[in-house]
């Protein structure tokens, strides 16, 4: 197994391949834990590594100024490419606007609103100009106009860098925006930068935008100029349980634990252990899980960092909840029926457009989880509307077993229907062709009955010395 190699494809649309972050042997395909909120396990690919990072034969250059968009896209999904940013939404498919639809502006997001994450900020000020050159390779795929990366004014570092960059580019313009939660967030970007508003349950390219995330640009780069699929990516390692915090370019598959180490982290103080920021993120389980495309950030956060969440209270109907939604949702009408489990009426209420931001449970004074709320109801139903698909999917294979059964009773109907037809039409085809035969028969007697006779006359004449009489009409030539 070589570094790179492709060791899992791409099983539907919304899937990418996932290649070997470092060379050895494949020892094992099993169950393992993996960093997700339920704390189950998901099949994974344990490789023994043999410590010589042997790459795969790199693939010729592209040019992708000469190359189609949609081989660039495929490119892109073959290197198995997701946002970086934390959804893991295939990337590909975000480079694909749909027939008709004309992309105005693209979007790298270098925002970064949660606290303790950094790794994106590592990436603009040491790699501007590569992170520069994929968003060309997108705005390529995107035939896009425009081109903005966003950056927040509590990263000068990284704004100075990418604003030099694209002062020698001249087609890329750098916005620095006021530090403010949660900003990163793709909707509230669009409308910060754009002043477009994505419709309810719509997507930014329904207003002509496309985000992506500063990450995901860096990696379209080094896989369409060198060939390398997505196989490491910065992830920011802190928290008050470790020594020293930084960032770190990680293997995709490397245990956490071993980022801990490296980061001198007190094990003994490790009270909660986050995947992501400390308001979006998610609670791991244990220290084992790999790094996936997805870890931006590990937090190994100490008790007095982060104390207990408190036993939740009743609401008391304050409306802090929806003072500070930065979508304009009820988050207490939510609330409410996804504790009831009133699924129609929780949809009524807009629950997709949560972006599960944790600004409600943050200011609550009863300390209730909301966001654990609308993520169960999300849950349940998207089980509802797979079970729905399944039925469907039941119901359409039934109904065309049913007709497959009545075609093929008609079939038999009609023949048995031929052959009880053909098998009345025998006898008298059979008396048909006797007749034929007898009337065939009777003619051919009477010929020869007729030649008999003449023979006959021509002898008794020869013998009389007669002449032989004229020829019959029906004898005469010409």
């Amino acid at each position: 197994m070589l570094k790179g190699q492709l060791i899992a494809k791409a099983s539907g649309y919304v899937s990418v391949a996932v290649h070997a972050s470092s060379s050895g042997r494949v020892v094992a395909v099993e169950e393992h834990p993996v960093p997700h909120p339920s704390g189950l396990s998901a099949p994974c690919v344990i490789i023994e590594t043999d410590g010589r990072e042997r790459w795969v034969p790199p693939p010729p250059p592209v040019d992708y100024t000469r190359t189609d968009p949609s081989h660039l896209r495929n490119l892109v999904r073959e290197a198995g490419i997701v946002g970086l940013g934390g959804a893991g939404f295939p990337s590909f498919i975000k480079l694909n606007p749909g027939r008709g639809r004309q992309v105005e502006t693209l979007i790298l997001n270098g925002v970064e609103c949660e606290p303790y994450i950094t790794c994106d900020d590592a990436l603009m000020r040491e790699r501007p100009r590569e992170i520069l050159a994929g968003a060309h390779i997108m705005r390529h795929a995107l035939q896009a106009r425009e081109c903005v990366v966003a950056v927040e004014d509590n990263k000068p570092g990284a704004y100075e860098a990418m604003r030099e960059a694209a002062a020698k580019e001249g087609d890329v313009r750098v916005v620095l925006l006021p530090t403010r939660y949660p900003q990163g967030s793709e909707k509230q970007l669009i409308q910060v930068l754009t002043g477009k508003e994505v419709p309810s349950n719509g997507l930014p390219i329904d207003v002509g935008v496309v985000v992506h995330n500063v990450g995901t640009a860096y990696a379209v780069y080094r896989a369409i100029r060198w060939g390398e699929p997505l196989v490491s990516r910065v992830v920011t390692v802190t928290g008050g349980a470790v020594r020293r915090p930084r960032n770190l370019r990680v293997p995709l598959g490397t245990p956490v634990v071993h980022l801990l180490r490296e980061c001198g982290a007190d094990f003994d103080r490790i009270d909660r252990l986050i995947m992501g920021g400390p308001m979006m993120g998610i609670a791991l389980h244990t220290w084992d899980v790999p790094v996936v495309k997805t870890t931006n950030c590990i937090i190994a956060a100490t008790a007095e960092e982060m104390p207990p969440p408190e036993p939740p209270m009743p609401c008391i109907r304050c409306g802090a909840c929806m003072d500070v939604c930065p979508v304009g949702l009820l988050p207490q009408q939510l609330y409410w029926y996804a504790q009831a489990r009133d699924l129609e009426r929780v949809q009524a209420y807009n629950l997709f457009d949560c972006i599960e931001c944790g600004c409600c449970a943050y200011v609550c004074p009863s300390r209730i989880p909301l966001v654990q709320y609308y993520r169960f109801a999300k849950g349940a139903i998207w089980a509802q509307e797979r079970e729905r698909q399944k039925a469907d999917l039941a119901r359409r294979r039934h109904q065309a077993r049913q007709e497959r059964l009545e075609r093929e009773k008609r079939e038999r109907a009609e023949r048995l229907r031929q052959k009880k037809a053909q098998a009345a039409r025998a006898p008298q085809e059979a008396v048909r062709q006797a007749l034929e035969r007898a009337q065939a028969r009777r003619e051919e007697a009477r010929r020869r009955a007729q030649e008999q006779a003449r023979e006959r006359a021509g002898l008794a004449r020869e013998r009389a010395g007669a002449p032989p009489p004229p020829p019959s009409s029906g004898d005469r030539e010409g």
